[in-house]
């Protein structure tokens, strides 16, 4: 199914329209993001926008601190909100390890923390952006090193910051396609446009091979695509361009 991360509208409030534009677009899920159930009434304005749309919300972001320090409240909200998969999406600059021992132990957090939401049915993993691509001073890259601290972590394969991360989205596909549980599915423009948009392009208009990588994903049972773009500069002209282009591949 597509889905859209619904990060990608942050900047277009209200909530309740973008629900609404979603569905008219042909959308039949979103992906929730911390913004969305900061507080309960939050949670309800989400609850109440899926409920009026008919739109689902099988995967949702959760910050660490939140997944490690709030286990009760995400598990009250995934069940809220009829999450299926919930994946911690990020860590600052300043909190990422240096080192592979470093980055196996991070691994080996992430599945500690993971425990609790993968004892009450939810699938747990991680997703990526580029720096856990970029080789440590062993030679090895974090992404590697945190699955092999975390061996039952799933993944949700952001492709495009793989490739600005310099790495062959098919050879990872190839290499985890047993972890992989959902994909990001994110264009870039090509070298120099859409600065504005901080080089992203909507969905089957830059210079990502989806319809191969598409392909790939879809072999290795993958079955949330979630379109996102990082800093769309009109959110509706990206999610109906985006979900016509992918509905192609």
């Amino acid at each position: 199914m597509f889905s859209y991360q619904l990060y990608s509208s942050r900047n277009f409030p209200p909530m309740a329209a973008t629900f609404q534009m979603l569905a008219d677009a042909g959308y039949t899920a979103v992906e929730g993001y911390g913004a969305l159930y900061a507080d309960d009434a939050a949670v309800e304005a989400t609850k109440a926008g899926l409920a009026t749309t008919g739109l689902t919300m099988p995967t949702g972001h959760f910050s660490l601190a939140m997944l490690e320090g709030e286990v009760d409240k995400v598990l009250g909200i995934a069940k809220a909100l009829k999450m299926e998969r919930l994946y911690c999406p990020h860590i600052m600059p300043a909190d990422r390890p240096t080192d592979a021992a470093g980055w196996t132990a991070f691994g080996a957090r992430l599945q500690q923390v993971g425990a609790p939401y993968k004892a009450a049915g939810y699938g747990f993993g991680w997703h990526n952006h580029d720096f856990e691509f970029k080789a440590l001073g062993d030679g090895s890259v974090p992404q590697d090193r945190m699955f092999e601290g975390g061996p039952d972590l799933e993944w949700e394969m952001d492709v495009a910051w793989v490739i600005r991360g310099g790495a062959d989205p098919l050879a990872w596909i190839a290499k985890y396609k047993d972890r992989i549980t959902a994909a990001h599915v994110k264009d870039i423009a090509p070298s120099g446009q859409n600065t504005d948009e901080d080089g992203w392009a909507d969905v089957g208009h830059g210079t990502v091979d989806w319809k191969t990588i598409m392909a790939a994903l879809r072999a290795a049972g993958v079955r949330h695509f979630v379109i996102e773009h990082d800093n769309p500069k009109d959110h509706a002209r990206f999610a109906t361009r985006s979900i016509a282009a992918a509905k192609g591949f």
